[in-house]
């Protein structure tokens, strides 16, 4: 089998693995296969299409992980809601996890409110905001 046709079943190769996968797990392979079939199009010696083949690899993966980390890996983007993290709230109805009640009123909203030490918290305690988790707002008594 000639070198150039090895070279593109490689990139192929390399290709389909890369469109099953969505981590850019093997892109930096087909690009050094693409490199090697050139050289080797070119009649270049095998150990030149091999060095060539391991060297663009290597400096496409340096050159584009970072930037491909970037942009494809989702960051956290803080909504509305996350303002009243921090911020203090009156309890309205007593909090009390293990029958799955409670209401925190905080800035004029009402929100589903759990305790975090599992403790019950009476109506009427004002409690500070530890987190979100959905509808549901973690407090602790101030």
């Amino acid at each position: 089998m000639p070198m150039p046709a090895l070279w593109l079943i490689l990139l192929v190769l390399f290709g389909i693995v890369e469109a099953a996968t969505v981590g850019l797990f093997s892109i930096w392979f087909a690009a050094g296969a693409l490199a090697a079939m050139i050289a080797a199009l070119l009649h270049a010696p095998l150990w030149l299409q091999i060095v060539l083949f391991l060297a663009v690899s290597f400096v496409t993966l340096l050159l584009m992980r970072p930037l491909a980390k970037k942009f494809l890996i989702p960051s956290y983007q803080p909504t509305n809601a996350d303002r009243i993290i921090g911020q203090e709230a009156v309890v309205t109805e007593t909090i009390d996890n293990l029958k799955g009640r409670g209401l925190v009123s905080v800035d004029g909203t009402v929100w589903t409110a759990r305790a975090e030490d599992e403790q019950p918290i009476a109506a009427g305690t004002v409690v500070r905001v530890l987190r979100i988790e959905g509808v549901k707002v973690f407090v602790e008594a101030v």
